[in-house]
């Protein structure tokens, strides 16, 4: 790792830029680069071979593909609603039409909601960051609720055409363990009960006129 007083150009313009960027050299790195994210700074994994030059060049360009990364798995709420037509299109036939759809700061309990009375559908701010085929099923979930407001075998039908509902499951179960957190989604097929311990109590459940 490089000494904090050891910055180059790129760090330094970056940084004044309000994005501080860390480069490592490595000499065991021979052709790859790649860059993470380490909580308010940017890791960029270098060759140690590399001229300033290049490594100007390369922190530009990694900075630019994680920018762009972050765009795809941020959404902004009318980003959030066309891809809600996307995903009904091409997996309900466009059947689902929902009024509204946004992203809820407030939503600790559930990773999505639907109001079948009024059809405005609410995705986690939780889900912001995640792979996008995981925020795709939890939005693909709450339009077929505009379509089937339980969770019986015809809700469930309704999404064996998306090819990551086991793996997205998957996903949001392994958050749910190393948070603590009870969020919803967490129904199987032909579960049809409207909360996710079947009591339809609690924080966890949909109110009046809502699924999940």
């Amino acid at each position: 790792m490089r000494a904090a007083g050891d910055r180059t150009a790129a760090e330094a313009a970056d940084g004044a830029a309000g994005e501080h960027v860390e480069v490592r050299r490595s000499a065991r790195r021979r052709r790859t680069v790649s860059a993470y994210r380490d909580g308010d700074r940017v890791v960029v994994l270098i060759p140690a071979r590399m001229s300033r030059a290049e490594e100007r060049q390369w922190v530009d360009t990694m900075l630019a593909r994680l920018r762009a990364a972050d765009a795809r798995r941020r959404p902004s709420d009318p980003d959030l609603a066309r891809r809600a037509g996307e995903l009904s299109q091409r997996y309900l036939q466009g059947r689902a039409r929902p009024a509204s759809v946004r992203w809820a700061t407030n939503q600790t309990s559930r990773w999505g909601s639907c109001s079948v009375g009024d059809g405005a559908i609410r995705l986690s701010a939780r889900l912001q960051g995640m792979p996008r085929f995981v925020q795709d099923y939890v939005l693909l979930h709450e339009l077929a609720h505009l379509l089937q407001p339980s969770h019986g075998p015809r809700f469930w039908a309704l999404l064996d055409g998306y090819p990551h509902t086991e793996r997205a499951r998957g996903f949001l179960e392994g958050v749910d363990s190393v948070t603590g957190s009870r969020a919803g989604l967490r129904e199987g097929p032909g579960d049809d009960r409207p909360g996710v311990d079947g009591s339809g109590e609690g924080p966890d459940a949909p109110a009046p006129g809502e699924s999940r």
